[in-house]
């Protein structure tokens, strides 16, 4: 473990309350950890440089894990690049920023696998990062992130910090984003079946050809993988953290459907945009750290679906 980093140290989670945020404060509260630091958005907005400023230096962290960002998925980030590109490099510029100034030593930015070449070799090794142009369907929250990242290089160099990069798999999980207009492919499909099946649709008519390949991670195996790189990780370099394993997006489909119980057709539209043929990140070196994956793509599907209907059944959600 990093000697600077004990179970009584401060540790704040941008993006708390998120997908990854909040699993990151159940993982960490799990392991020990007591003395976390969370803020809502409508208590600080992390766009504002001079109140993450203000908040960090009267809070005092021993280490920042910065996922709050911007996401969505294909549809989104299409309709709304100025917005991606604009928010995710203000957040971690005043984050990155303010946590050094704050004194903070040791900080983990949270970038995203569309960072890589759209024409990456597979699995997408970190040695291949900026080898090429990003995915156009994404290159703005990708630019972004990738910003992010070249800045916690640039401030460790420079300041003797300890500030570097993990680029997960696609997380998916328990307090995802469901919006069919927002998400990402997995909670989009769990709630376009979910849809199908409470309305005895005879089909259901899905974006793209399904052949694309993808590599899901259940988001509690995310933050463990994070939180063994805060502990024991050691370079500046990014770092990837993924599962080893891909598959079609169709595949994931039929998964989703008998989770959810829908009885109908499933139906692609071929004439919409893909994004990139293949994502799977090669996992070497958290692997090294000792990392292993503990739930199954069906378990974690079962798990978030499960979560869902809660949710729905709790808030009234449709």
């Amino acid at each position: 473990m990093n000697p600077n980093l004990f179970q009584q140290s401060r540790i704040f989670v941008t993006g708390h309350s998120g997908l990854l945020g909040s699993s990151l404060v159940r993982e960490l509260k799990k392991q020990g950890y007591s003395n976390l630091i969370t803020v809502s958005r409508s208590e600080l907005d992390l766009c504002d440089l001079g109140s993450t400023k203000k908040f960090l230096q009267k809070m005092k962290p021993d280490a920042v894990i910065s996922c709050a960002a911007k996401v969505g998925g294909i549809k989104a980030n299409s309709n709304y690049p100025a917005e991606f590109i604009r928010d995710n490099l203000l957040i971690e510029t005043s984050v990155i920023e303010a946590s050094y100034s704050a004194g903070v030593r040791q900080l983990v930015f949270v970038s995203s696998s569309c960072v890589y070449p759209k024409d990456c070799p597979q699995p997408m090794n970190e040695g291949f990062l900026q080898a090429g142009p990003v995915e156009d369907t994404n290159y703005a929250y990708a630019q972004a992130k990738l910003a992010g990242m070249s800045m916690c290089r640039a401030y460790s160099e420079q300041y003797g910090l300890r500030y570097f990069s993990v680029i997960p798999a696609s997380l998916y999980g328990p307090n995802d984003n469901f919006d069919l207009e927002s998400s990402h492919v997995l909670p989009a499909l769990i709630h376009r079946f979910h849809i199908a099946r409470e309305q005895n649709q005879p089909e259901i008519n899905l974006w793209g050809s399904g052949k694309p390949r993808r590599e899901f991670m259940y988001v509690d195996d995310g933050a463990r993988a994070i939180i063994l790189a805060l502990q024991k990780y050691s370079q500046l370099e990014a770092l990837n953290i993924g599962t080893g394993e891909d598959c079609e997006i169709r595949e994931v489909a039929e998964i989703i459907k008998g989770v959810v119980g829908y009885k109908g057709q499933i139906k692609f539209d071929s004439t919409k945009a893909d994004g990139i043929l293949r994502k799977l990140v090669d996992s070497t070196k958290i692997s090294n750290l000792g990392f292993k994956t503990q739930i199954s793509l069906l378990e974690g599907i079962k798990s978030t679906y499960d979560w869902f209907c809660l949710e729905k059944h709790v808030r009234g959600k449709s």
